[in-house]
């Protein structure tokens, strides 16, 4: 027998307990923390699923494109933009000015309307005197419309009626004059926008026709095209609201000038019984007609000369004189 032989035995049976002793509260705790997993998962399950409710969705990545910037816009337009900016301007500022130009107190005062319907009644007592003076306490267009009829105290009625429709007229015009710009506005903003979206389809042909290798044809095409439809975006943009603009204005104008001609129509009888009696003077005061004198007896042309009719009563106007 070795004498090495009861010791690496008596080694290995010391392992072999070492190991048992090791293993077997091991396992017991193995076993009881899992008990205890267990136990927790149940417990806590309800808490789990609140906080994966509650927790944001995972990003997710998208292809599509991104928005539209309108500054990027107007810029990648070109210089087709800067007379579109400027009409889009004007079309503000004659919106701006005919909306405070065609106020019914700037038009038809409420004053002056009020002391015409008073001197009209009855009409048989119309003043044309005071109606001038209230006229002139009220500058508006209607008054001078009004004024411009009175000046014809003395004519007859037609002649009375036609110097109203010709002041009315003159104003009319006046008004409307600036409401032609927004008009003008509305029909030439889209042909500039068209115009340079035509410029803009031509560039685009024109370069994918030397592109290079690395870049497609349809992706530059598509490029071309995006940015030369801007203007016409910009032109349909500033057109539209242009258009309706106008056409508020104008029927907004037509409807106050029609009230102001009832006006002065209305007061038209009033000046009949005037005709061929008195005619008003610039500062209200009413005078009688005169007759018109008649007209200087004809100079003959030669001054020397005494023949014929002429010379016959100047020589006999001569000899009487004389004598």
């Amino acid at each position: 027998m070795s004498p090495f032989f009861l010791p690496r035995r008596l080694i290995g049976v010391l392992l072999l307990s070492l190991g048992l002793a090791v293993a077997g509260p091991t396992a017991n705790l193995g076993m009881a923390f899992s008990q205890d997993a267990g136990d927790a998962a149940l417990v806590d399950l309800d808490d789990v699923d609140s906080v994966i409710a509650d927790a944001p969705p995972p990003a997710q990545t998208s292809d599509a494109p991104g928005g539209i910037d309108l500054l990027s816009l107007i810029w990648r337009g070109g210089w087709f933009m800067i007379p579109i900016g400027l009409m889009s301007l004007l079309v503000v500022a004659l919106a701006i000015e005919r909306f405070l130009a065609l106020r019914r107190r700037k038009l038809l005062p409420a004053a002056l309307i009020e002391h015409l319907r008073g001197l009209a009644t009855p009409i048989d007592r119309f003043s044309p005197t005071a109606a001038l003076r209230v006229c002139g306490e009220n500058p508006s267009a209607a008054g001078r419309v009004v004024r411009a009829m009175l000046m014809r105290t003395g004519r007859p009625l037609a002649e009375v009626e036609t110097a109203a429709s010709d002041a009315l007229q003159r104003e009319v015009d006046r008004y409307s004059s600036p409401i032609r710009w927004l008009t003008l506005a509305a029909a030439a903003t889209p042909l500039m926008g068209l115009l340079g979206t035509v410029w803009g389809m031509i560039v685009a042909f024109h370069e994918s026709t030397t592109l290079t290798a690395d870049r497609s044809r349809s992706e530059q095409l598509s490029e071309g095209i995006y940015t030369a439809l801007v203007t016409t975006l910009a032109g349909l943009i500033v057109a539209i609201p242009a258009a309706m603009l106008a056409l508020y204005l104008e029927n907004r104008l037509v409807k106050m000038f029609h009230r102001v001609e009832e006006i002065a129509f209305a007061i038209a009888p009033g000046l009949e019984r005037f005709a061929g009696k008195q005619r008003l003077e610039p500062d209200g005061s009413l005078v009688p007609l005169e007759a018109s004198p008649l007209p200087p007896p004809p100079v003959p042309a030669s001054g020397g000369s005494n023949h014929g009719p002429a010379g016959g009563k100047a020589a006999a106007s001569m000899a009487g004189r004389s004598v």
